[in-house]
């Protein structure tokens, strides 16, 4: 039966790549990828020739349709993006909701996403959280920041290494500087590594040490 995959890739390690992954992307008729050019080096790696058509943020509106259409008149669709899991973070929810409305069947393997390991290894409740993903770059940072600084689970964020003084200094004004922080960088990578500390003492860290990698920002509630 015609279907869509949701198939995580590794976030650096590519041992993380599973078995039932590898073998749904040489299975499947098309594999749909954030940036063919990064996916390229994946399926090279693995030995899997199945075709890649790019599917975006820039171009996810366009293309879903067309990807449904397909689906429909029997092509198996696996959708993949650049790190971890489909639609976390990345491209995928579209998607998946136009796929769910047209009656398209949907499989989603497990797999690698990057704030799994961030919060179990933080030592910060785990028992209930919230995933934030991104704060906003411009319009609605300062509500979400408010809205944060009331949360009274663990919460976590994404960050560039580009930003991350600047959210550093965000949540130390609206959360205060006391409050804890685990920070992961670079995770299942080389250069892996984790810090934990107050909000203070992290910023403090990162202004004297340049910040590299993508980040996961694990803090605790109010």
């Amino acid at each position: 039966m015609s279907k869509l995959f949701l198939v995580p890739t590794p976030i650096g390690n590519l041992n993380d790549m599973t078995f039932r992954a590898v073998q749904t992307l040489k299975d499947v008729d098309i594999i749909l990828a954030e940036d063919t050019r990064v996916s390229g080096k994946l399926l090279k790696h693995f030995e899997i020739d199945t075709p890649m058509k790019s599917y975006h943020q820039h171009n996810e509106h366009h293309k879903t349709d067309i990807i449904i259409k397909a689906i429909k008149n029997g092509q198996t669709h696996a959708l993949i993006s650049d790190a971890g899991t489909p639609a976390i973070s990345d491209p995928g929810f579209l998607l998946v909701r136009e796929c769910i409305a047209a009656d398209v069947q949907i499989e989603s393997l497990p797999g690698a996403t990057a704030f799994v390991p961030a919060l179990i290894n933080s030592g910060l409740p785990n028992d209930k959280f919230v995933f934030e993903g991104f704060l906003p770059v411009k319009k609605g940072r300062q509500t979400k920041l408010e809205e944060l600084a009331k949360e009274r689970r663990t919460f976590i964020l994404y960050e560039s290494p580009y930003k991350l003084i600047k959210t550093l200094k965000n949540l130390g004004e609206h959360l205060g500087e006391d409050r804890q922080v685990s920070i992961s960088r670079e995770l299942t990578k080389l250069y892996e590594e984790t810090l934990r500390g107050s909000i203070k003492e992290m910023l403090s860290h990162f202004e004297t040490h340049k910040p590299k990698g993508e980040f996961v920002l694990v803090i605790s509630g109010q």
